[in-house]
């Protein structure tokens, strides 16, 4: 077959093919939309980038080329009227499934675009059905399907205009507030004082909230869980845009997790985030209300009328006039977009009724309890209290690792040119975070060393100056409550960045001087309870029986727990900097990458970490400060993280040294997720979800943060007369 053939098969082929790749792309979308916010696999989000880009391209195209094909020669006019049919069709498929509307934030910023784009592909469907000028029976089905395409595409532009960042502020802010009525207030002062009446004004102080601090915790129901997190989230949204909070939010809030269980305080952060990653990449802002549920059932109904009338049509123009001229695969083909419309749909409806928004709504209705209560059963078997929604993943990337394996080669070489040598492609950087990160369990364990210190501090104290206070330390908290500040302050004074890499170095010289990863604890290992239970760095260790969601008492758990957040810190400060605080960090880590290399390539050949650590450690550092002869050129911290693990090493227990360690590293993470704007950690839902943002949220629940703005409510001047 030559390429002339090829051309002629193609054309004959191409508005047919187009049509049902359209289709497969749709089901594909509907399916994998809402699977990114639970996976950090980078496959899936490159397939789901493919498939929302091509979705729309495939869409237009068709559409385009169905305009240009349309010719009255006779002969034709059978296929015309079926292409036109098809039309409407790739305007339902242009509207979008209702669990992606958004691949990235950034696309909901241009929902102008799309609102061009729907009026423009409107007029050229118009302009189809007027160029092929079907039958009235045909035409029928075909109206029918364009007014669900053009709603389905109208809900989708909705949704990106109530997701943009702009929209959505407005839409969060609450109605302005005059507070009370001062003038009238002085002037009714004033004048009964120029009556020669004996008025004073007297300030009734606001009562603080109770404390609550000795509150027992205690598990909920999942359905109380799933409704209190859904109110939760109307109020708490608004930290996403950067609007403030209340002091009556903080001490709702307070209430309701100092209650909670560690394991269902994460699982209201869970849904709330998830509710989050709705508004934003879903049309659930949109089908949510009394308007989009009622368009629910007319897109459902119109694929449903549609095939109905067009069965009816063929049914009786087979009998008329046979097979006529319409040829058995386009028959087929429109068959298969009607099917394929009704399960979209229905599958999308399903999805729609099937969530805790429409749990919500019914529980909020007192005549609709019982329909709140089977829809629970079923929302249960679906999205278990047990199953995460997210990722529950946490990126690892460590830097003894790293400077050990990335070898000087050809290809690195190239990259780094490309880098640095001018062209600004970010090649290098790239190819670090494929082949230099992993990812690793957030272990109950972890998320009990957090919320165990957030809840401290929280009960701590109902001043709302310390709350703030709260939201600033990154380490000096737990080393004076530790007795060692004096000794290892220094080192959380510096720039923050400064201080991740110091105490991460400082941390894996820790861990390979203790030599724990000689029985089998590493930072990947999820089974270290097992391989280190006897060994010599804790001889008391059989001792340690204890469930991870309640207690922390196994030695090893704090060493992980280190060692996991520690590189999970770095890999924020090297892939994630527009997460962190404004900083130096990326300058600072290149610079100390560069001098480790030169020092491991002393003519000694490093075959692990182990090694490369111990030649570090074996560098005295004590008699005079790195910086003093290095000067300040080299924002390199090598050595000074070498001083830090040797004040360290300082600390006769080990146990205590890494509760220690932990407790900083706990506390830098929480830092960092206060520092951290709402927009950069709305970003992340889309891709898995960051520990970063738990943490974040979570620290709002218990009052910490810049969010809280209205420290008290108006206050109470009473005007007290005495005749």
């Amino acid at each position: 077959m030559n390429l002339q053939a090829l051309r002629r098969l193609w054309g004959e082929w191409e508005i047919r093919v187009l049509l049902v790749g359209s289709l497969l792309l749709q089901v594909f979308l509907l399916f994998a939309g809402g699977l990114r916010k639970r996976s950090v696999t980078g496959w899936l989000r490159m397939l789901l980038w493919l498939a929302y880009l091509l979705a729309d391209s495939i869409a237009i195209y068709a559409l385009g080329n169905l305009s240009q094909t349309q010719k009255h020669n006779g002969a034709l006019d059978h296929e015309m009227h079926i292409f036109a049919f098809w039309a409407p069709f790739l305007i339902l498929h242009l509207g979008g499934q209702d669990t992606i509307t958004a691949f990235a934030m950034e696309d909901n910023e241009l929902w102008l675009r799309h609102l061009l784009n729907l009026v423009s592909q409107v007029v050229l469907a118009v302009y189809v059905y007027w160029k092929s000028r079907p039958s009235a029976a045909l035409l029928t089905p075909a109206v029918i399907m364009f007014v669900s395409g053009v709603v389905k595409y109208g809900e989708r532009t909705w949704a990106l205009r109530s997701a943009s960042m702009g929209n959505l502020r407005s839409s969060l802010l609450t109605p302005p507030d005059a507070g009370p009525n001062y003038p009238k207030f002085v002037e009714m002062y004033q004048s009964s004082i120029d009556s020669g009446l004996n008025a004073q004004i007297v300030i009734v102080l606001e009562q603080p909230p109770e404390d609550g601090a000795d509150v027992e915790e205690k598990r909920i129901p999942y359905d109380d869980l799933v409704y209190r997190s859904y109110k939760l989230f109307e109020t708490f949204r608004r930290i996403f845009v950067d609007l403030i909070l209340s002091f009556q939010d903080r001490t709702d809030s307070l209430s309701f997790f100092r209650q909670l269980k560690m394991e269902q305080a994460f699982k209201v952060v869970e849904i709330e985030l998830g509710l989050m990653y709705d508004s934003l990449h879903s049309k659930c802002s949109v089908i949510h209300g009394p308007v989009g549920r009622s368009l629910r059932v007319f897109t459902l109904a119109a694929p449903l009328v549609s095939l109905r009338l067009f069965a009816m049509w063929h049914d009786a123009d087979g009998r008329q006039a046979g097979a006529g001229g319409y040829k058995k695969i386009d028959i087929v083909i429109s068959y298969v977009l009607l099917a394929g419309a009704v399960f979209l749909e229905t599958y999308a409806i399903l999805l729609m009724i099937v969530s805790p928004w429409t749990y919500a709504h019914l529980r909020d209705r007192r005549n609709c309890r019982f329909a709140a209560n089977l829809l629970f059963w079923v929302l249960k078997f679906f999205q278990p209290e047990e199953r995460p929604r997210w990722s529950s993943k946490m990126a690892q990337y460590n830097l003894i690792s790293y400077c050990l394996k990335d070898k000087s080669r050809w290809h690195t070489r190239a990259l780094e040119k490309l880098e640095w040598g001018g062209y600004n492609i970010h090649a290098k950087t790239m190819w670090d975070a494929l082949w230099y990160t992993s990812h690793t369990e957030v272990l109950p364990s972890l998320k009990l060393l957090l919320f165990k210190q957030l809840k401290e501090k929280a009960n701590s104290t109902t001043d709302p100056v310390r709350y703030k206070e709260f939201g600033e330390h990154r380490g000096q908290w737990v080393l004076q409550r530790n007795g060692c500040y004096q000794q290892l302050g220094w080192s959380v004074e510096v720039e923050f960045d400064e201080s991740i890499l110091l105490w991460h170095i400082a941390t894996d010289l820790c861990f390979y001087g203790d030599q724990y990863c000689a029985y089998g604890i590493s930072w990947v290992s999820t089974t270290a309870s097992v391989s280190c239970a006897g060994c010599c760095c804790f001889p008391s260790i059989k001792e340690y029986v204890c469930d991870p969601y309640t207690n922390l008492n196994r030695p090893w758990d704090f060493v992980r727990m280190s060692r996991e957040i520690s590189n999970y810190m770095l890999f924020l400060l090297v892939m994630r900097p527009f997460m962190m605080t404004a900083s130096i960090g990326q300058i600072r880590f290149g610079d100390t990458c560069a001098e480790a290399k030169s020092f491991f390539r002393r003519g000694v050949e490093i075959l692990d970490e182990k090694q490369g650590a111990d030649m570090l450690s074996a560098v005295k550092t004590s008699n005079v400060r790195p910086r003093d002869v290095k000067g300040d050129r080299s924002k390199s911290v090598l050595f000074d993280a070498c001083r830090l693990a040797e004040a360290l090493r300082s600390i006769e227990s080990r146990e205590r040294r890494w509760r220690l360690i932990s407790g900083v590293w706990a506390e830098m993470l929480c830092y960092a997720a206060g520092k951290c704007r709402g927009n950069f950690h709305a970003r992340q839902l889309s891709q898995g979800g960051e520990l970063l943002t738990m943490v974040w949220l979570l620290m709002v629940h218990f009052g910490m943060g810049e969010q809280y703005r209205v420290e008290s409510g108006h206050a109470r001047a009473k005007l007290i007369i005495e005749t």
